[in-house]
């Protein structure tokens, strides 16, 4: 009997360190072709898979697979594509077996995060509703961090490392300035109801750097007037203020301050302009100069200054993935289970799919200060080993030299086209 080909595809916002766990699934398929296949990848996540537009990765050099560990964003192309029911679309699940048939597939990785794993758990039960036999493993990545049962998301320690130098830099650059110009620095952070990558901003202040940093939660709800009054505390007191403002924070009303109207694929509300919204609140209530800036992209592609200790989990997780499904597991996520804080330890544990899949991880409150502008010492042990470690890519030029793969397609062999 022929060896089963595997499928992996990349899903949602893609992060500085998917690729890394692209790399350790494809590296440990390699090592193990007696009992696996090819690796086919889909082009834009599980879209590739229903439109029969796969790429064989094994065009690629062990060079080329190699460097995915250091190159930023999606090498396959992710997308914003939730699978519905069953009930409500058979044709999707029905086109999905018709692909994998036809290509020898039977393992499954679904990299991605809350959403990603909806759809490898549905995936996960082909075996049982359609007869498939499939072995679905989820890989998880977000930088939102809010991911159940697993301690950490590949792709937060990277997004947490770079909000926290920000932070750092540009509180360096206010308080240069703030005497006769800008005394406030607002930045924007991803983070649609959890304020984990907010929380990293506070890593900026420690011991030997005594920065005035104020952080809007979505877990605590806005108060306009108690707001206003911390940041003309922390000005009357230092001179400047940096404030760190998640996406996500809410009204009382549970309005978004950055709700613009408008929805992404997956039903989300589309985010985006809560600096603008509290920089004008200051100058128009406290009158002071401000600056605001948005991370956006900026903070979940740069790989130039991943925390090493993401990468390492990044790739630890593809290739346990790999390693669970030729032990015949289905349906299952591998996870960060942390051992110590200091020296920090971890290992990779095991997580049931229906126990990640459309779940949410907040930020637990004694990790916020009782005024909930700040971080706990608590939270500042749980962020610290996250952003430790420097890893950075190979340079040419004065630039990072990042791998762009040829992505040879695989020939169809199903004529019936299938629109998504």
């Amino acid at each position: 009997m022929a060896k089963k080909n595997a499928f992996y595809a990349q899903s949602g916002g893609v992060t500085a360190v998917i690729n890394a766990s692209a790399c350790g699934v494809i590296e440990t398929a390699r090592k193990h072709k007696d009992k696996m296949g090819k690796v086919y990848a889909g082009r834009n996540g599980i879209i590739g898979a229903l439109t029969e537009d796969l790429i064989d990765t094994s065009k690629e050099s062990a060079k080329a697979i190699a460097a995915l560990r250091y190159t930023p964003s999606g090498a396959f192309g992710s997308c914003r594509f939730k699978l519905k029911g069953l009930e409500e679309s058979r044709a999707q699940y029905e086109r999905l077996i018709e692909v994998f048939k036809a290509h020898n597939i039977g393992y499954f990785f679904y990299n991605g995060g809350g959403d990603s794993a909806d759809t490898c758990l549905k995936v996960s039960q082909l075996s049982e509703t359609l007869g498939y036999p499939i072995q679905a493993i989820h890989v998880p990545k977000t930088v939102d961090n809010d991911l159940p049962i697993t301690d950490c998301c590949p792709g937060f320690g990277s997004v947490a490392k770079y909000i926290a130098v920000s932070t750092r830099e540009a509180s360096f650059d206010v308080a240069s300035m703030a005497k006769t110009s800008t005394k406030v620095f607002v930045i924007e952070v991803m983070g649609r109801h959890a304020g984990w990558i907010a929380a990293a901003g506070g890593l900026a202040s420690d011991e030997t750097h005594d920065i005035p940093i104020v952080i809007l939660f979505p877990e605590v709800k806005f108060d306009q007037e108690k707001f206003l009054a911390k940041v003309k505390d922390k000005v009357e007191t230092f001179g400047y203020c940096t404030v760190v403002v998640s996406e996500g924070t809410k009204w009382p009303d549970g309005k978004f301050l950055a709700e613009a109207g408008s929805r992404d694929a997956f039903g989300h509300a589309q985010l985006g302009g809560a600096a603008p919204v509290v920089a004008n609140m200051v100058k128009d209530s406290l009158g002071y100069k401000y600056h605001w800036a948005v991370a956006d992209y900026l903070q979940r592609a740069a790989r130039h200054i991943a925390s090493k200790t993401d990468v390492e989990q990044a790739y630890a997780l593809g290739q346990a993935a790999v390693e669970l499904a030729l032990k015949g597991r289905n349906s299952v996520m591998p996870a960060v289970t942390r051992v110590a804080d200091k020296p920090y330890k971890w290992k990779v544990g095991v997580a049931e799919l229906k126990d990640v899949a459309n779940k949410e991880k907040f930020m637990p409150r004694n990790f916020i200060t009782k005024d909930g502008f700040g971080i706990t010492e608590k939270c500042r042990a749980y962020l610290a080993p996250l952003i430790k470690g420097e890893d950075y890519p190979p340079y040419k030029n004065g630039l990072p030299d990042y791998v762009k793969l040829k992505n040879v397609a695989v020939a169809k062999k199903l004529k019936e086209e299938f629109k998504v």
